[in-house]
């Protein structure tokens, strides 16, 4: 067992995950400030000693990124000099996830930059969900959990969507065959990929189905939705090709853009999406939309890392 505390602190993104991942745990947040100046630069004041303590900083990549990033960087940097002995940064949404590769000329990789600049401000640790690409924990020098949203997932289609039996895992795109064949076998189910064909970025041109659907009811699964226009495309392709019904279950509901607004004229029963990223006020304008609560997984993780304990066992369960 550790012989110091944990401290648990966010920022302005994503307050409503670090109480529950708190509640879980049994203890109350750090007291900490976080605001911004009237010029917009951003103010951060740790309220508490963190001398020697365990500080776990709770804060996603949701929202205003950029401000966000910026929070979480300011924290990170204050309890560095506060003497903390480890800063772990838990970032449920990572972000600037999909800009991890070279996929044109003079573009940058601004995932690396990102894991540059936590690891500059002192962050000893990094928790994360479900990273768009699993490389990215490459870019760290420093140690890198990245959960997976999975266990949870599979736990909502064996108990909340009825007559899961008679379902079919779908991928929206072949990026995401993965994780869809990887659910659709932990719960012995047939699976089916869409390959769609992009002209431009957030726009889809035009999808084919491989796979059978006919009489079927179609789970979609992928890692993140942001405007929705691939769930929405994929959703008509299936109706098209037979699918009873059409359920969307998504690691990280960003919904920008005009996303709501797909979601309620397509053709999708229900958009399952996990709490990595708030979605109270969403969730009053959408009557599709259902949240998974995946603060008892961060939680326990930021319990066994404390303890020094394996986290791998939660890569296949979800908490009890």
């Amino acid at each position: 067992m550790a012989d110091n505390s944990i401290k648990i602190f966010t920022g302005n993104s994503h307050p409503e995950l670090a109480k529950l991942v708190a509640n879980r745990i049994g203890i109350d947040l750090a007291k900490a400030a976080v605001m911004k100046y009237s010029n917009q630069e951003t103010s951060v004041t740790i309220g508490e000693s963190v001398r020697d303590e365990d500080v776990f900083i709770i804060q996603s990549g949701c929202g205003e990124i950029n401000d966000n990033l910026m929070e979480l960087l300011i924290m990170i940097n204050a309890c560095k000099t506060a003497s903390a002995r480890r800063i772990t940064a838990v970032i449920p949404c990572f972000p600037y996830a999909r800009q991890d590769k070279k996929d044109k000329s003079r573009a940058p990789i601004t995932a690396k930059l990102t894991a540059n600049m936590l690891t500059v401000a002192g962050a000893n640790h990094v928790i994360t969900m479900d990273l768009h690409a699993s490389q990215i924990q490459g870019f760290f020098n420093v140690p890198v959990d990245n959960l997976y949203c999975e266990p949870s997932m599979i736990k909502y289609i064996s108990t909340k969507i009825p007559n899961w039996k008679n379902a079919l895992i779908v991928s929206p795109d072949a990026g995401g065959a993965k994780r869809a064949t990887s659910i659709a076998d932990r719960l012995n189910l047939d699976f089916a990929l869409i390959h769609k064909e992009r002209k431009r970025a957030n726009e889809v041109s035009r999808m084919v189905l491989v796979g059978d659907v006919r009489g079927k009811i179609a789970i979609l699964v992928d890692d993140m939705a942001d405007t929705c226009g691939t769930l929405g495309l994929a959703a008509k392709t299936l109706v098209e090709n037979g699918a009873e019904k059409v359920y969307a279950i998504v690691a990280h509901g960003i919904l920008s853009g005009k996303a709501i607004k797909v979601i309620n004229e397509s053709v999708i029963e229900k958009l399952v999406v996990t709490n990595t990223i708030p979605h109270e006020d969403k969730m009053a304008i959408c009557p599709k939309l259902d949240v998974i609560d995946i603060s008892p997984t961060l939680a326990e993780a930021i319990r066994r890392t404390h303890n020094g304990e394996s986290v791998s066992y939660l890569f296949s369960h979800v908490p009890e």
